[in-house]
């Protein structure tokens, strides 16, 4: 990277960003479809999202498509596009221009989903897992008031022998502060099933593609099940999806007790995840100074999905706060690819940035729909 352009990244950070509450989407929905998918299908291009940041977790503003290495499969891939997307507006607008950003931009959306792993048949002889999963409630619904925006919507589920739908997306924080309450504490949503309909406003919905109940419970018996059918849930939402996972870890145990990806599960959860776009921040419930034998499962699940793990938590408004920052805003890089796809094949990919100073995240696969 020539050096007056890595100058100008290293500073780029800078610019000042400020909050637009409120403003409607803009981003990944603009998108247009990619058609309707058949048996076979010829895919010229597809879409990662990256996030760049500094050191300190600060995005990173200014990169184009030349300052982007992708790999598929391996093999390096054409990089066609990049476009800076950002929940915030830019305050300083010449220097917003300077770095081909459109400093009018509509400030775009995230979502977020919080999962919480419910520790309660696991906290018989081991009471403070149970008081550690109230207290990433209290702290989650403290980073809410903190930092929900306007345009941001969240939802809530929790698993104990089922996934349940605590809250589906919205932006109301009375209605995620009741159901982060519920979900930490393992209750069931006030009504068995939340409504399959739409929100009446804007907003994403999860329930309108989850199985039906009774064919729900049948699917997510098993955490993994349920991260899987989550993430095919989410498919239908535009753009980013931030999953955060509150849980002691899941996962085969192998000679000497150290983790591994199971091989009945992990795969086919690590593709529904990045298929639908769902990046997962493992935070760990397990109490501080407390080493155990799932560890390495934190950084296998975030690593695979362009997240982050966070272990050895004090206060879980930390590894929030860290997350919300560094969701202020991301890259879509758009990638050619060569030759036909199946419906629902899956490539892996592997993306970098010329200059090493800059932290780079993306997840390690794209996914084709199968059948539409």
């Amino acid at each position: 990277m020539p050096r007056s352009r890595s100058a100008a990244l290293a500073a780029a950070w800078l610019l000042a960003l400020l909050e637009a509450p409120g403003a409607p989407a803009r981003g990944p929905q603009e998108v247009p479809p990619a058609g309707t998918f058949a048996e076979r299908l010829e895919v010229s291009e597809a879409l990662l999202d990256v996030l760049v940041t500094d050191r300190d977790g600060n995005v990173v503003l200014g990169l184009g498509p030349a300052d982007f290495r992708v790999r598929v499969d391996g093999e390096p891939a054409e990089v066609s596009a990049a476009s800076f997307y950002s929940n915030r507006r830019f305050l300083d607008a010449a220097g917003a221009a300077r770095l081909g950003l459109d400093p009018a931009a509509v400030p775009d959306r995230r979502t977020f989903v919080l999962f919480f792993d419910d520790q309660r048949l696991e906290s018989f002889d081991n009471p403070e897992l149970r008081q550690r999963q109230l207290q990433a409630g209290r702290d989650a619904v403290a980073w809410l008031r903190r930092e929900l925006a306007g345009n941001d919507r969240v939802a809530v589920v929790h698993h104990d022998v089922r996934l349940k739908l605590q809250q589906d997306f919205t932006g109301d924080l009375e209605d995620l502060e009741r159901a982060i309450g519920r979900a930490a504490r393992g209750q069931d949503p006030p009504e068995d099933w939340p409504s399959r309909q739409r929100p009446a406003d804007d907003s994403p919905s999860l329930a309108a593609s989850l199985p039906a109940p009774p064919e729900l419970a049948r699917a997510t018996a098993d955490v993994h099940e349920a991260m899987t059918v989550l993430a095919d849930a989410a498919r239908a939402v535009p753009g980013r999806k931030n999953l955060v996972l509150f849980t002691t870890g899941f996962g085969d145990l192998g000679p000497g007790g150290v983790f591994r990806p199971d091989p009945r599960y992990d795969p086919a959860m690590v593709r529904a995840l990045n298929s639908a776009n769902v990046a997962v921040y493992t935070v760990d419930l397990v109490p501080h100074a407390t080493r155990h034998q799932l560890e390495a499962f934190f950084g296998y699940l975030a690593g695979a999905t362009g997240g982050l793990p966070f272990l050895d938590v004090v206060d879980f408004s930390i590894p929030l706060a860290r997350i919300a920052r560094e969701t202020n805003g991301y890259y879509l890089v758009s990638v050619r690819l060569r030759g036909a796809l199946e419906g629902g094949a899956y490539r892996e990919a592997e993306v970098e940035v010329g200059n090493p100073e800059f932290r780079v995240r993306s997840r390690r696969g794209i996914g084709f729909a199968a059948g539409g």
